[in-house]
């Protein structure tokens, strides 16, 4: 009788535990996995997406690798988290792949998913075997500034006010007006609008705020792993400074998009798959 008592003593302790210290451990996004395959890729979107933005992408590869699609906490209603940061999802992105043991995945990134994937391939060049980078730059701000300097205790509170203090028709106008400027298909527009939308403004102003402030130029030069970096049609006209910015990345496959704009895989969506596929099935 101890004996069964003790038994069941120990089974509620650790239950208790699991429910208890198991679900102490939040990560800034949620994850949908998919597909069956010993090799797997990570799908981060970019600023304000949600993971859906992979949908057509990912069905590609479904059938023969294991599919990790994120979509960022605060953003495309994920519930927010406090203390949003680009150095922070980097590294939950990796304590995520250390903890679930995903052997040498593939990172697929689009925009400032691409930073990220940047950034772990720099900080952890053991951790990752390739990285798509779709339409992202090491600094987006020396691209406007080639003097820009990154600031080690940023200031991004009047971004947040400004932001803040929107009306949600004056949001909707803006989303409207960037999203003109960032997705040539019409028959996307409104779904990427959405998700902005849904969005959450602090994290939404943090987050913009914090990657305009991020500068790897030169932490891109640990990178050793094979790296297809997908720029949109408009950058071929600025080729030198673009690939001035990834001097440092020694494994770079520039790829430059016959059409469209900064979603590259809406715009040009035939030839970015084929030149997806050709690289990650190498």
């Amino acid at each position: 009788m101890k004996k069964y008592i003790f038994v069941v003593t120990a089974l509620l302790f650790s239950a208790l535990y699991l429910n208890v210290f198991g679900q102490t451990k939040s990560y800034p996004f949620e994850v949908l996995k998919t597909g069956k395959g010993k090799q797997a890729i990570i799908f981060i979107p970019g600023f304000a997406s949600s993971g859906d933005v992979w949908n057509e992408t990912k069905s590609n590869f479904e059938k023969n690798f294991t599919c990790y699609t994120f979509t960022m906490a605060g953003f495309a209603g994920v519930k927010p988290q406090p203390n949003a940061s680009f150095k922070n999802w980097e590294t939950e992105i990796v304590n995520y792949i250390k903890a679930y043991k995903i052997e040498k995945p593939i990172i697929v990134g689009h925009s400032m998913g691409g930073g990220l994937a940047l950034a772990i391939a720099s900080d952890y060049p053991e951790l990752i075997s390739r990285i798509v980078v779709v339409d992202a730059l090491p600094c987006l701000a020396a691209l406007r500034d080639p003097s820009f300097k990154s600031q080690e205790n940023n200031d991004c509170s009047p971004m947040l006010n400004q932001i803040g203090a929107m009306s949600e028709e004056e949001f909707l106008q803006m989303q409207k007006r960037n999203m003109a400027m960032l997705l040539a298909n019409p028959s996307k527009q409104d779904e990427a609008i959405s998700w902005s939308m849904k969005s959450d403004r602090k994290t939404f102003s943090q987050m913009y705020c914090d990657f305009s402030n991020t500068d790897l130029r030169e932490k891109i030069a640990s990178i050793k792993c094979p790296s297809l970096i997908f720029l949109e049609f408009g950058f071929s006209n600025f080729k030198e400074p673009i690939e001035a910015q990834y001097k440092n990345l020694k494994t770079a496959n520039f790829q430059y998009a016959n059409k469209g704009l900064h979603f590259i895989m809406y715009d040009d969506t035939a030839w970015y798959l084929e030149q997806l596929n050709n690289f990650i099935k190498l």
